[in-house]
Protein backbone atom coordinates (compact mmCIF):
# COMPACT_ATOMS: atom_id res chain seq x y z
CA UNK A 1 0.00 0.00 0.00
CA UNK A 2 2.99 2.39 1.09
CA UNK A 3 4.64 2.04 -2.55
CA UNK A 4 1.49 2.50 -4.35
CA UNK A 5 0.87 5.94 -2.50
CA UNK A 6 4.26 6.70 -3.34
CA UNK A 7 4.00 5.88 -6.77
CA UNK A 8 0.73 7.95 -7.63
CA UNK A 9 2.64 10.99 -5.43
CA UNK A 10 5.32 10.21 -7.42
CA UNK A 11 3.61 10.27 -10.77
CA UNK A 12 1.38 13.98 -9.83
CA UNK A 13 4.76 15.62 -8.51
CA UNK A 14 6.29 15.01 -11.64
CA UNK A 15 3.32 16.21 -13.86
CA UNK A 16 3.05 19.32 -11.30
CA UNK A 17 6.61 19.83 -11.90
CA UNK A 18 6.62 19.45 -15.39
CA UNK A 19 3.96 21.53 -16.17
CA UNK A 20 5.30 24.47 -13.43
CA UNK A 21 8.98 24.13 -15.66
CA UNK A 22 6.89 24.85 -18.83
CA UNK A 23 5.34 27.64 -17.69
CA UNK A 24 8.28 29.19 -16.50
CA UNK A 25 10.10 29.10 -19.27
CA UNK A 26 6.83 30.28 -21.79
CA UNK A 27 7.08 33.08 -18.71
CA UNK A 28 10.79 33.81 -19.67
CA UNK A 29 9.98 34.67 -23.68
CA UNK A 30 7.21 36.83 -22.99
CA UNK A 31 9.23 40.20 -22.16
CA UNK A 32 11.36 39.66 -25.27
CA UNK A 33 8.07 39.14 -27.48
CA UNK A 34 6.44 42.09 -25.83
CA UNK A 35 9.92 44.23 -26.38
CA UNK A 36 9.49 42.93 -30.19
CA UNK A 37 5.98 43.99 -30.74
CA UNK A 38 6.79 46.78 -28.77
CA UNK A 39 9.33 47.74 -31.65
CA UNK A 40 6.53 46.71 -34.35
CA UNK A 41 4.32 49.33 -33.25
CA UNK A 42 7.03 52.11 -32.89
CA UNK A 43 8.04 51.81 -36.51
CA UNK A 44 4.92 51.78 -38.04
CA UNK A 45 3.56 55.17 -35.62
CA UNK A 46 6.86 56.66 -37.37
CA UNK A 47 5.30 55.97 -40.86
CA UNK A 48 1.84 56.94 -39.72
CA UNK A 49 3.49 60.55 -38.20
CA UNK A 50 5.28 61.00 -41.66
CA UNK A 51 3.22 61.12 -44.75
CA UNK A 52 5.78 63.12 -46.60
CA UNK A 53 8.28 60.60 -46.62
CA UNK A 54 7.86 57.63 -49.38
CA UNK A 55 7.68 54.68 -47.81
CA UNK A 56 8.17 52.64 -51.17
CA UNK A 57 11.55 53.97 -52.06
CA UNK A 58 12.97 55.81 -48.68
CA UNK A 59 14.68 53.75 -46.45
CA UNK A 60 12.76 53.89 -43.11
CA UNK A 61 16.00 54.73 -41.00
CA UNK A 62 15.57 58.20 -42.24
CA UNK A 63 12.21 58.56 -40.53
CA UNK A 64 14.64 59.39 -37.64
CA UNK A 65 14.57 63.24 -39.08
CA UNK A 66 10.96 63.47 -38.84
CA UNK A 67 7.93 63.31 -36.87
CA UNK A 68 8.75 61.68 -33.70
CA UNK A 69 11.85 60.18 -35.13
CA UNK A 70 13.08 59.26 -31.90
CA UNK A 71 11.00 56.21 -31.53
CA UNK A 72 12.93 54.73 -34.39
CA UNK A 73 16.08 54.23 -32.38
CA UNK A 74 13.98 53.25 -29.39
CA UNK A 75 12.52 50.54 -31.65
CA UNK A 76 15.88 48.84 -32.69
CA UNK A 77 17.12 49.10 -29.44
CA UNK A 78 13.83 46.98 -27.94
CA UNK A 79 14.61 44.53 -30.72
CA UNK A 80 18.29 44.44 -30.29
CA UNK A 81 17.36 43.83 -26.74
CA UNK A 82 14.69 40.66 -27.28
CA UNK A 83 17.63 39.35 -29.86
CA UNK A 84 20.03 39.23 -27.20
CA UNK A 85 17.63 37.14 -25.15
CA UNK A 86 16.91 35.09 -27.71
CA UNK A 87 21.06 34.90 -28.29
CA UNK A 88 21.18 33.56 -24.79
CA UNK A 89 18.76 31.19 -25.15
CA UNK A 90 20.13 29.19 -28.25
CA UNK A 91 22.33 26.19 -28.00
CA UNK A 92 26.04 27.02 -27.50
CA UNK A 93 29.49 26.18 -25.72
CA UNK A 94 29.83 22.35 -26.30
CA UNK A 95 27.18 21.86 -28.81
CA UNK A 96 27.07 21.40 -32.95
CA UNK A 97 29.30 24.04 -34.80
CA UNK A 98 25.98 24.45 -36.86
CA UNK A 99 24.36 25.67 -33.49
CA UNK A 100 27.23 27.69 -32.31
CA UNK A 101 27.88 29.52 -35.50
CA UNK A 102 23.81 30.47 -35.95
CA UNK A 103 24.12 31.62 -31.98
CA UNK A 104 27.06 33.91 -33.42
CA UNK A 105 25.23 35.03 -36.27
CA UNK A 106 22.28 36.02 -34.03
CA UNK A 107 24.54 37.72 -31.54
CA UNK A 108 26.05 39.77 -35.01
CA UNK A 109 22.22 40.70 -35.52
CA UNK A 110 22.09 42.05 -32.43
CA UNK A 111 24.71 44.15 -32.04
CA UNK A 112 24.19 45.41 -35.22
CA UNK A 113 20.76 46.96 -34.78
CA UNK A 114 21.74 47.96 -31.66
CA UNK A 115 24.91 50.26 -33.47
CA UNK A 116 21.87 51.16 -36.01
CA UNK A 117 19.71 52.44 -33.03
CA UNK A 118 22.31 54.19 -31.54
CA UNK A 119 23.97 56.53 -34.71
CA UNK A 120 21.80 57.92 -36.91
CA UNK A 121 21.20 57.71 -40.61
CA UNK A 122 21.25 61.17 -42.53
CA UNK A 123 18.17 62.52 -43.82
CA UNK A 124 17.03 61.69 -47.14
CA UNK A 125 19.42 62.89 -50.49
CA UNK A 126 22.38 62.37 -48.87
CA UNK A 127 23.55 58.98 -50.46
CA UNK A 128 26.61 60.39 -51.89
CA UNK A 129 27.80 62.50 -48.91
CA UNK A 130 27.32 59.77 -45.97
CA UNK A 131 28.62 61.63 -42.65
CA UNK A 132 30.42 59.42 -40.14
CA UNK A 133 27.16 58.72 -37.91
CA UNK A 134 25.34 57.44 -41.55
CA UNK A 135 28.63 55.43 -42.18
CA UNK A 136 28.61 53.39 -39.28
CA UNK A 137 24.85 53.08 -39.53
CA UNK A 138 24.65 51.74 -42.75
CA UNK A 139 27.50 49.00 -42.15
CA UNK A 140 26.17 48.00 -38.87
CA UNK A 141 22.43 47.61 -40.56
CA UNK A 142 24.21 45.96 -43.48
CA UNK A 143 25.95 43.27 -41.08
CA UNK A 144 22.88 42.76 -39.23
CA UNK A 145 20.63 42.42 -42.42
CA UNK A 146 23.26 39.41 -43.69
CA UNK A 147 23.46 37.85 -40.28
CA UNK A 148 19.53 37.03 -39.66
CA UNK A 149 19.18 35.10 -42.88
CA UNK A 150 22.30 33.33 -41.61
CA UNK A 151 21.15 32.34 -38.46
CA UNK A 152 18.17 31.51 -39.88
CA UNK A 153 19.86 28.76 -41.68
CA UNK A 154 22.17 27.44 -39.49
CA UNK A 155 19.43 27.06 -36.68
CA UNK A 156 16.21 25.91 -38.91
CA UNK A 157 16.52 22.78 -37.48
CA UNK A 158 17.65 22.28 -34.43
CA UNK A 159 14.87 25.22 -33.85
CA UNK A 160 12.26 23.06 -35.91
CA UNK A 161 13.34 19.94 -33.33
CA UNK A 162 12.54 21.76 -30.52
CA UNK A 163 8.88 22.66 -31.52
CA UNK A 164 7.79 20.83 -34.47
CA UNK A 165 4.74 23.07 -35.16
CA UNK A 166 6.72 26.10 -35.65
CA UNK A 167 8.87 24.01 -38.90
CA UNK A 168 7.00 25.67 -41.51
CA UNK A 169 6.89 29.09 -40.21
CA UNK A 170 10.22 28.98 -39.63
CA UNK A 171 11.34 27.89 -42.73
CA UNK A 172 9.03 30.21 -44.41
CA UNK A 173 10.62 33.22 -42.42
CA UNK A 174 14.07 32.29 -43.47
CA UNK A 175 13.39 32.02 -46.99
CA UNK A 176 11.47 35.55 -46.88
CA UNK A 177 14.58 36.98 -44.98
CA UNK A 178 17.04 35.29 -47.41
CA UNK A 179 15.36 36.35 -50.58
CA UNK A 180 14.48 39.92 -49.25
CA UNK A 181 18.03 40.48 -47.95
CA UNK A 182 19.34 39.48 -51.34
CA UNK A 183 16.70 42.22 -52.89
CA UNK A 184 17.62 44.33 -51.00
CA UNK A 185 21.67 44.31 -51.45
CA UNK A 186 20.84 44.72 -55.28
CA UNK A 187 18.88 47.84 -54.84
CA UNK A 188 21.67 49.23 -52.23
CA UNK A 189 23.88 48.93 -54.83
CA UNK A 190 21.86 50.33 -57.38
CA UNK A 191 21.26 53.59 -55.23
CA UNK A 192 24.93 53.95 -54.31
CA UNK A 193 26.51 53.33 -57.68
CA UNK A 194 24.94 56.31 -59.60
CA UNK A 195 21.05 54.67 -59.07
CA UNK A 196 18.10 54.81 -58.54
CA UNK A 197 17.58 52.71 -62.04
CA UNK A 198 15.76 49.67 -60.51
CA UNK A 199 12.52 51.04 -59.85
CA UNK A 200 9.20 50.71 -60.76
CA UNK A 201 6.29 53.14 -62.26
CA UNK A 202 6.42 56.44 -60.21
CA UNK A 203 9.17 55.34 -57.55
CA UNK A 204 12.48 55.17 -58.48
CA UNK A 205 13.51 52.26 -56.28
CA UNK A 206 11.87 50.12 -54.37
CA UNK A 207 14.50 50.09 -51.73
CA UNK A 208 12.04 51.56 -48.72
CA UNK A 209 9.30 48.64 -49.64
CA UNK A 210 11.73 45.37 -49.83
CA UNK A 211 13.59 46.91 -46.28
CA UNK A 212 10.02 46.82 -44.54
CA UNK A 213 9.68 43.54 -46.14
CA UNK A 214 13.19 42.41 -45.16
CA UNK A 215 12.77 43.89 -41.35
CA UNK A 216 8.80 42.55 -40.92
CA UNK A 217 10.22 38.82 -41.79
CA UNK A 218 13.38 39.42 -39.52
CA UNK A 219 11.36 40.48 -36.66
CA UNK A 220 8.85 37.49 -37.00
CA UNK A 221 11.75 34.80 -37.34
CA UNK A 222 12.96 36.39 -33.78
CA UNK A 223 9.79 36.52 -32.69
CA UNK A 224 9.21 32.46 -33.70
CA UNK A 225 12.68 31.72 -32.74
CA UNK A 226 11.32 32.74 -29.34
CA UNK A 227 8.66 30.61 -28.72
CA UNK A 228 11.11 28.01 -29.91
CA UNK A 229 13.38 28.09 -27.33
CA UNK A 230 10.99 28.78 -24.90
CA UNK A 231 9.67 24.92 -25.09
CA UNK A 232 12.60 23.43 -25.70
CA UNK A 233 14.09 24.98 -22.56
CA UNK A 234 10.95 23.84 -21.01
CA UNK A 235 10.85 20.46 -22.05
CA UNK A 236 14.59 19.72 -20.88
CA UNK A 237 14.21 21.83 -17.77
CA UNK A 238 10.89 19.53 -17.15
CA UNK A 239 12.17 16.18 -18.13
CA UNK A 240 15.40 16.81 -15.91
CA UNK A 241 13.19 17.93 -12.86
CA UNK A 242 10.94 15.36 -12.95
CA UNK A 243 13.87 12.59 -13.40
CA UNK A 244 15.25 13.71 -9.69
CA UNK A 245 11.95 13.93 -8.35
CA UNK A 246 10.83 10.25 -9.51
CA UNK A 247 14.63 9.27 -8.33
CA UNK A 248 14.22 10.61 -4.57
CA UNK A 249 10.42 9.42 -4.35
CA UNK A 250 11.74 6.28 -5.65
CA UNK A 251 15.02 5.78 -3.28
CA UNK A 252 11.65 7.26 -0.20
CA UNK A 253 9.19 3.85 -1.55
CA UNK A 254 12.28 1.87 -1.16
CA UNK A 255 13.25 3.00 1.88
CA UNK A 256 9.38 2.67 3.22
CA UNK A 257 9.31 -0.64 1.27
CA UNK A 258 12.43 -1.85 3.23
CA UNK A 259 11.09 -0.84 6.58
CA UNK A 260 8.24 -2.91 6.82
CA UNK A 261 9.61 -5.53 5.82
CA UNK A 262 12.08 -5.13 9.42
CA UNK A 263 9.18 -3.99 11.10
CA UNK A 264 7.42 -7.68 9.89
CA UNK A 265 10.47 -9.76 10.43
Amino acid sequence: MARTMTGTTTAVTARAVTAAARATAGAGVRVPLALIGAGALAMAAVELLNPGYDLISEALSRYVHGTAGGLLPAALLAVATASAVLTARLPGGAGRVRDRAGRAAVALWAAGILIAGVFPADPPGHHHRPSPSELVHGSAAFLAFAALPAAALLLRRTLAAARPRLRTALNALAAASLLGTAALAVLLADVMDGGPSLGLGGAPTLLGLVERFVLAADFAWVAVALLATATATGTVAATATATATATGAGAAGAATGAGERGRRA
